[in-house]
Formats: C-alpha cells, structure tokens, sequence
C-alpha cells in the first residue's frame, strides 16, 4: 500500500480558503498528481484543504469519489505550557523548552506530561489515529501494537488532503514518532506531497517507510517559489516569525 499526505496549498485562513498563490500551487500539485494512480481520494471538511483537493479530484476524473472524513480537519486544542504562554497547535513550544524534556522524544510517553493531560491531548491525539488505523483495516492493515498486519497485502494508493499539524499527527502514528519531534523539525510547507510505502518483509507483517517528505518539486518545475508557511524565523531579526 502507498500513502501520499498533501498539505493544503497557501492559505487565506480567515475565509477558510486559498490564496491566489494557493491556487496556483494546487493547480500545479493536480498536473503532478494526474499522472498517479490513485486508489482512494480522502480530505479534511475545512475550505482551504477541500479546495485544494478539487483540483487533484478532477484532473483524474475522481470528482465525485472525494471521501470527506472530519477528523482529517487541523489538529489542535487549547494548551498552556508551563511558563503560562497560551497556545492552541502542537508545534508551537520553544526550543528552549521541549527539547529539556526527554519525554517529548518517546513516542508513547510525550502524552504523560502533565500540560497534555490538562488539555486532554490523548483524547484527541486517540480520535484521529483509532480513526486512522480504522480506515487501514478496510483496507486490510490491522494495527497490533507498533506494527500491522494483513492477510492480503494490497498495492493501493490512498491520497490524503489535510493540514500540516494533522499531516504531523499521522506521520508520528504509522511511524512510532513522537509529533511533537516531528512538528518541530519538519516542515511540511503548502501543497507539499509526503509518500509512504507499506514493508512487508516477513508474510502478514507489515511497517510504514516515508519514502518522500514535503517534496514541492512540482512548484519548482512550474516557476513557483514555496509559502513560508509553517517555518519560523531563519535568522532572528529578519522579520519571519520569531516567537
């Protein structure tokens, strides 16, 4: 099985859609993805991920076959860190702070700390990957424990179009990655493309490999520079957000 993780392109977040940039950026992802064979088309209810999809769904002819799943919607919930700072997505704590904590880095035990569990983060961390490995069994990949198992391997292709905090989320899940490792060091820009491929090496077990991460080589092949979006500052001072 593949699976292709698309961020939406550049968003006009106030409206819940895209910029004239993110248009052209998913019109150029769709000229990309038109030579693909895609299986099954899945996307997030929010307006900037929808249309972004569109694009995709009718350059292969797939209009009609978007599945629309509510839990593929960006992933976040209030929190407050313990210095006090209010913060609402999961990438936005301090280096200087995350990184002091060995916890962060395991990828069962980032949940025990005591501002997620305030926030009731597994709940909602739980409702999207039990949501996902519920898709994957359809599919015949059943979870058990870190790896999954299938009676018949399949080669399908599943698309998925979504946010990079909920693309971050599923990556930490079918890769046994803390998120808040992953939302930290990668950065999924718009109408960027992640591809994994399930392994099975030994009969009926299987793993995820990401073969592909944030590839926006399409933009590059159609003159158009990548968004900012989703990085903070190169060098502080210089204007990009710092905080």
């Amino acid at each position: 099985m593949r699976i292709l993780i698309v961020r939406h392109g550049d968003p006009d977040y106030e409206h819940d859609t895209l910029t004239e940039k993110g248009h052209r950026e998913a019109k150029l992802l769709a000229q990309k993805l038109s030579k693909e064979k895609i299986d099954c088309i899945y996307c997030s209810p929010l307006g900037r991920a929808k249309d972004t999809c569109a694009y995709t769904a009718k350059a292969l002819g797939k209009e009609n076959e978007v599945v629309v799943y509510d839990w593929l919607q960006e992933f976040g919930t209030p929190l407050v860190w313990p210095d006090g700072t209010q913060r609402y997505i999961l990438w936005d704590m301090l280096p200087q702070f995350w990184t002091t904590e060995e916890k962060m880095y395991d990828h069962k035990s980032w949940l025990t700390q005591d501002f997620y569990r305030d926030a009731n983060m597994e709940t909602a961390y739980r409702k999207v990957t039990d949501a996902l490995d519920k898709l994957l069994a359809e599919h015949g990949y059943v979870r058990e424990d870190n790896l999954y198992r299938t009676e018949e391997g399949n080669t399908k292709t599943l698309a998925f179009f979504c946010h990079f905090g909920l693309e971050m989320i599923l990556l930490s899940h079918l890769c046994n990655i803390s998120p808040v490792v992953l939302t930290h060091h990668f950065a999924a820009l718009p109408t960027s493309l992640t591809t994994l491929y399930t392994e099975e090496r030994r009969k009926g077990i299987a793993t995820f490999r990401c073969c592909g991460f944030g590839d926006t080589g399409h933009l590059y092949a159609g003159g158009e520079e990548p968004s900012f979006a989703a990085r903070f500052c190169e060098v502080y001072g210089n204007g990009d957000r710092e905080d």
